[in-house]
């Protein structure tokens, strides 16, 4: 018992200073230790880093390395959408987001996505948009987070071309909706992202074999790390891209190490929260 006691001294003297985390393999709860429920309520586990596939640490390291992008704390572009340009800005630590318009402004302030309509108002849901945008550019290391799943796909034809695949899948109840499904395309030889799959499952919650497809067309080095200068969306025929659809351009594209103050997201005092 004295060796039980001197052993969670240890443990609580290193977990101090870490926030809370469920428990893994790394709690020595998970190796077979018993404990008294009051010594437990303190001990707290460390979190393993998470493993990657060798394809995609490839991928990491063909767009700037991803120990590089976890660096940066903002990411900021300009855009046109469907109501004109918009400037969108992302705290990169904690997902907070805003996206500002002529017409209205959506952002995300850490306890709900809220929205400020101005002269024509906002047609769409803003929960949906208000980060949509930035999973598609920030691809392929937006795919780092926690609770994504990997599975290798055979080599595809493309618009002509062969290149190696990868599926990403998220467990159950991670971000809004943990049906979605990727498959990211890339280059056998450099290993640069080259094409997007996609499902969208935001309204019903459910699989889909509705797939859409990105061509990333342009890449732009930004701080080191290779992001993209322009999305094409293609048409579909037979579940393949065919024939370009729509393309988006991105301008004034910084990522810096910058913390940006919450005061930039927050809610104003004119705006509503949006479920």
């Amino acid at each position: 018992m004295k060796k039980l006691i001197l052993l969670l001294a240890i443990l609580l003297s290193i977990t101090a200073c870490k926030n809370d985390k469920k428990t893994t393999a790394d709690d020595p709860r998970a190796e077979g230790m018993e404990l008294d429920s009051t010594e437990t309520s303190n001990v707290k586990e460390v979190e393993k880093p998470k493993e990657y596939p060798a394809q995609l640490q490839a991928m990491f390291t063909a767009h700037g390395g991803l120990n590089h992008w976890k660096k940066m704390n903002n990411l900021c572009f300009e855009m046109k959408g469907k109501n004109g340009e918009e400037t969108h800005t992302v705290s990169l630590p904690d997902r907070k987001t805003k996206i500002e318009s002529k017409d209205w402004s959506i952002g995300y302030d850490g306890k709900g996505v809220w929205l400020l309509k101005h002269d024509l108002g906002y047609e769409g849901n803003p929960v949906f948009y208000h980060n949509l945008m930035f999973y598609f550019y920030a691809m392929p290391f937006i795919i780092s987070d926690p609770g994504t799943n990997y599975e290798t796909v055979a080599p595809t034809e493309l618009d002509g071309k062969i290149y190696n695949g990868l599926k990403v899948s998220y467990n159950k109840g991670v971000g809004d909706s943990p049906e979605d499904e990727y498959i990211l395309y890339f280059d056998p030889e450099t290993n640069k992202m080259a094409w997007l799959a996609y499902t969208v499952t935001f309204k019903d919650q459910k699989k889909s074999d509705d797939w859409h497809y990105i061509k990333y067309d342009k890449w732009q080095d930004v701080n080191g790390l290779l992001l993209p200068e322009k999305l094409v969306w293609y048409n579909v025929e037979n579940g393949k891209p065919k024939g370009k659809k729509m393309d988006v351009k991105f301008d004034k594209i910084t990522a810096t190490e910058t913390m940006l103050d919450a005061s930039v997201f927050a809610k104003p005092e004119e705006a509503e929260y949006v479920k």
